[in-house]
């Protein structure tokens, strides 16, 4: 009897296009997220030094299940850093600031 060994899916080469303006970037110091059953919204915010106004940047508006690939990714992309550069610090005395929901 031959044994079955499962298929290896091909893998798709996707070409991502990214116009000038994108590619410039944001920055970004803030976020807030929140969800419902289903999607997640992350907005992406830059407060600036001394100001209690900040704006959004950017909008991402994710499923749950892109919105749990995006937190694996990270998380291991983290991972990856810390092995590289060492662990990321999160303030002043380990104060990470207020989480905003």
């Amino acid at each position: 009897m031959s044994e079955d060994k499962p298929s290896n899916p091909p893998q798709v080469q996707i070409k991502v296009q990214l116009d000038e303006d994108m590619a410039l970037g944001e920055y970004v110091n803030m976020a807030r997220i929140f969800h419902n059953q289903t999607e997640f919204v992350l907005d992406a915010m830059f407060l600036p030094p001394q100001s209690q106004t900040t704006k959004v940047v950017s909008r991402l508006i994710l499923s749950p299940v892109h919105a749990k690939f995006l937190f694996k990714a990270l998380a291991q992309n983290i991972q990856l850093y810390e092995q590289k550069f060492g662990e990321i610090k999160a303030g002043p005395g380990g104060n990470q600031g207020p989480v905003l929901h």
